[in-house]
């Protein structure tokens, strides 16, 4: 994965890290979540995925939550449930926030604690236990989970089921498996998730916008735009999500694998990232592992947990960092 490295270090070179990590030292840009990001506009990878499944060494990832989520997107579903089902946890904050926000939700008033911060450690047990609740209720509260466990129209509603005029819909996906069937030349192999005018209406705009596939000598390539990267915590899924789902729509055509290739827009380290992106980039790359499907899996609808696998994954230890909401 010396691509993802290089990226990291093109971000750290142009923002003149040397030695120091000061904020006031290095050009900073704001962001919404007030966090502050040190970044590049318009950079591009690729992976050839003959070589091996792009999942990064450098330290570990869980597949786990990888390939749940793009089941879970695959299944046209927006609700959290199914991902804390599968004990993935990494869509909780913002359908967490919508709960907190609304008048159902009973706030604790944090200085009957005495809490002045949300560093304070008493704050973050609350919150934790908060959280706990929220995903139970999830779990076992149907008009709960209907109401506070959804995210809006986000990936999986405008991949299998785009709204367009007079509330007609369109599975995109469908469409492109059978368009690479039956006309694989074609320039128009296109997946798209940032339908404006529903926007509004997602608890996250979609980061990953686009997706473009491309037959050539028996093998299909993916290309992916993505507005907006978070180099240290998204991005290494997004390369990983997007390469599985490259070899899922190549097994359903029965096409080989050819390039995955990952075309970011604004490509940005937070801030309380840039110890632990230092720290990965001291450490010294493994063979990168395979991806094994299940061969008789002919349908996207049809794939499951169990039909997914990672071999010969070896990495260095999972390297933590907080996520900007």
């Amino acid at each position: 994965m010396k691509q993802y490295h290089d990226l990291c270090k093109t971000v750290l070179k142009k923002a003149n890290i040397q030695g120091h990590l000061n904020e006031k030292d290095i050009q900073v840009r704001k962001d919404r979540t007030g966090t502050g990001t040190i970044g590049v506009f318009g950079y591009q990878m690729r992976f050839n995925l003959q070589e091996g499944f792009p999942l990064l060494t450098t330290k570990k990832l869980n597949f786990n939550l990888i390939a749940s989520e793009l089941l879970w997107f695959l299944k046209g579903d927006t609700n959290i449930r199914f991902l804390l089902e599968n004990k993935n946890n990494i869509w909780n904050e913002w359908a967490f926030k919508n709960w907190v926000e609304s008048e159902d939700y009973d706030a604790i008033d944090m200085t009957d604690f005495g809490i002045r911060s949300q560093h304070d450690p008493v704050f973050k047990q609350l919150y934790l236990e908060q959280m706990n609740i929220f995903k139970q209720r999830v779990l076992e509260d149907d008009e709960f989970a209907h109401r506070f466990g959804d995210l809006g129209p986000v990936y999986g509603k405008q991949w299998r089921s785009w709204e367009g005029q007079n509330g007609e819909t369109f599975d995109q996906l469908h469409w492109i498996v059978e368009e690479i069937r039956g006309n694989p030349q074609s320039r128009r192999l296109i997946l798209n998730s940032w339908n404006v005018a529903r926007i509004p209406f997602m608890s996250l705009p979609p980061c990953h916008t686009m997706v473009q596939f491309y037959v050539e000598d028996g093998k299909l390539s993916c290309q992916l735009y993505q507005r907006s990267g978070d180099i240290f915590l998204g991005i290494p899924f997004n390369i990983a999500s997007y390469a599985l789902l490259t070899h899922i729509v190549a097994q359903v055509t029965g096409l080989k694998v050819g390039e995955f290739i990952h075309t970011i827009g604004d490509a940005h380290i937070y801030l309380n990232h840039l110890e632990q992106i230092r720290l990965q980039l001291t450490k010294e790359f493994y063979p990168l592992p395979s991806l094994k499907l299940n061969p008789f899996i002919r349908r996207i609808e049809d794939f499951t947990m169990s039909d997914v696998q990672i071999v010969g994954y070896q990495a260095h230890p999972h390297i933590k960092g907080k996520v900007a909401v």
